[in-house]
C-alpha cells in the first residue's frame, strides 16, 4: 500500500500500518533522531592506552592458581594458604592468608601485602620469609565485606 495523503512523496507501507502521512513519519524520524542526539552530560576522563609486554604479563602467576597455594616461612615450615587477592582501593595487592587451625576448622585470616611474598618462577613455592606461624596468628583477623 502507499501512502498518499498530505505527501508529496507516497511511502510503501506493509499491509498492516494503514495511511500514514509523510509528514508524521518524518516528524517521527526527526523525534527519534533528536532524542538520540540529547544525551546526559559524561565527565571526560583521561583514558589512557598502554602498550604492554604481553609475552611479560603471560609469564605472570595467575589469581586463580596461587588461590589455595601453601605458603611456607624461610625454615620451609607451612605457615598457611593462600585464600585470595585483594586490591586495595589504593590499588595496592594484598595478599589474604589462612593461617592456623587443621583442615579449615579454627583458622583465621589474615591481611599481608602481596610484596611481602617471594613467589618461584613456576610459581609453586610461595614463601613468607621471616615469619612463624604464631606470628601471623596473632595479627588481626582480616574480614571480607
Amino acid at each position: 500500500m502507499t501512502v498518499n495523503e498530505n505527501m508529496e512523496h507516497p511511502v510503501r507501507l506493509g499491509r498492516a500500518c494503514g495511511r500514514v502521512p509523510l509528514s508524521c513519519v518524518t516528524s517521527l524520524v526527526l523525534g527519534v533522531t533528536t532524542l538520540s542526539a540529547l544525551t546526559l552530560p559524561v565527565a571526560a576522563a583521561d583514558v589512557k592506552v598502554v602498550v604492554v609486554d604481553v609475552v611479560a604479563v603471560a609469564d605472570g602467576y595467575r589469581a586463580s592458581k596461587l588461590r589455595g597455594a601453601t605458603v611456607v616461612n624461610s625454615k620451609n615450615e607451612k605457615v598457611g594458604e593462600i585464600d585470595d587477592l585483594v586490591i586495595g582501593k589504593d590499588r595496592v595487592l594484598f595478599a589474604i592468608i589462612q593461617v592456623g587451625g587443621f583442615l579449615g576448622l579454627g583458622s583465621r585470616l589474615i591481611a599481608v601485602p602481596y610484596t611481602s611474598l617471594q613467589i618461584s618462577d613456576d610459581g609453586r613455592r610461595i614463601v613468607l620469609p621471616g615469619v612463624t606461624q604464631q606470628q601471623l596468628e596473632k595479627l588481626p583477623e582480616f574480614k571480607y565485606r
